[in-house]
């Protein structure tokens, strides 16, 4: 059975951000995309519109990290209305601090596009403690 259309848009997105192609990203967002991050730390909030996304977010992640955060993609779920739930594992060096947790995103997704994205992590202080 062949996937999901909105899995394979998940997929496709994990895959860019893996390899850092962020044009590919940014194509396959609308440009009001908000990218909601859990926590209280100087990463956390809402990123609304493609520049903030990969550029405030996406940037940073890699700046703050030394390039050294990943994502391993471990599954996608849909439900056929225009909803996507990845599960990933992370992880991260900053300093001295490492980070490795799990995490998922529940995906908007409106036609072929992503239109809102919002974040989940298994534990919050621990993100909070590495991010701060």
């Amino acid at each position: 059975m062949a996937e999901h259309a909105h899995a394979a848009l998940v997929r496709k997105g994990y895959e860019a951000f893996e390899r850092g192609d962020m044009d590919t990203l940014r194509g396959m967002m609308t440009g009001d995309c908000t990218h909601h991050v859990p926590g209280s730390h100087p990463l956390s909030g809402d990123f609304k519109g493609t520049d903030a996304i990969i550029n405030d977010y996406y940037g940073r992640l890699y700046s703050e990290t030394g390039g050294s955060f990943r994502v391993e993609l471990q599954n996608v779920l849909v439900d056929g209305r225009g909803h996507a739930v990845s599960v990933h594992r992370f992880t991260a060096d900053r300093g001295d601090k490492h980070l490795d947790g799990w995490g998922g995103i529940v995906f908007r997704i409106v036609g072929d596009k992503m239109t809102d994205l919002d974040e989940c992590v298994e534990d919050i202080d621990k993100g909070n403690e590495f991010w701060s």
